[in-house]
């Protein structure tokens, strides 16, 4: 498929322009999409914001691998870059990612017979929101997978929390973010504590991330003290 210039690069993949209202997405390893096409078409049926896949009928249907994902092009900044440009606070960041998480986990999950699973994004971030016109939508869904919806607040918090204990310019505001969003967590989610639960679980996927580098696995423990040292008391 012919394309335009590139409009960003993440850890594994390449977004680029085909017109502006299309934008083709290709992970570097040659990966297969179909699957993610798949839980991004059931989503956008069930009236979660995701960007609108050009052949959402396609989705899931054909045996063969799908290495190209074609989908709306969004128009607005990332939730990052709004923070970062003053646009929003990092209150109004969190609660917006608690809305997103809990929207999400509101959606039956699409093959789990378990009234528990729901669908996990399970790298939802400020930069994987992207703030249009009408509302926030969720990008980049390659680690969807079906589960406790505990363990998608675990990995959202574990990437909040090693921002906020890392030597950078935005562990402050990260910091700030994850607090405001624990405040929102609500009472039938459970976290767990650092031997066990969905916040141990997180800790170890990211320290099996192969995309992280050494010094980021080395803040998973300061990461998790910070969690639970932020988490509101319950009754």
């Amino acid at each position: 498929m012919q394309t335009g210039g590139l409009l960003g690069s993440g850890r594994s993949a390449d977004v680029f322009a085909i017109d502006d209202h299309w934008v083709l997405r290709r992970y570097r390893d040659g990966g297969d999409v179909t699957a993610e096409a798949a839980v991004m078409a059931y989503l956008e049926e069930h009236g979660y914001p995701v960007p609108r896949l050009r052949d959402p009928a396609g989705a899931g249907h054909s045996t063969a691998p799908r290495t190209d994902l074609v989908m709306q092009r969004l128009h607005g900044p990332s939730m990052l870059q709004a923070l970062l440009q003053g646009m929003i606070t990092a209150e109004d960041a969190g609660a917006g990612l608690a809305d997103l998480l809990h929207h999400l986990h509101s959606v039956r999950a699409q093959i789990s017979a378990d009234p528990v699973n729901r669908i996990l994004h399970l790298d939802l971030h400020p930069d994987n929101v992207m703030l249009t016109s009408g509302r926030p939508v969720v990008i980049d869904w390659r680690n969807t997978e079906e589960g406790p919806p505990g363990l998608d607040w675990g990995m959202s918090a574990m990437i909040l929390a090693q921002v906020a204990v890392g030597n950078t310019a935005l562990a402050a505001l990260a910091r700030a973010v994850l607090a405001s969003l624990l405040t929102h967590l609500g009472p039938a989610i459970t976290l767990g504590n650092t031997d066990s639960g969905c916040l141990a679980e997180a800790k170890k996927r990211r320290a099996a991330d192969p995309s992280m580098n050494e010094s980021e696995t080395h803040l998973l423990d300061e990461a998790m003290k910070l969690i639970l040292e932020l988490t509101p008391a319950r009754p």
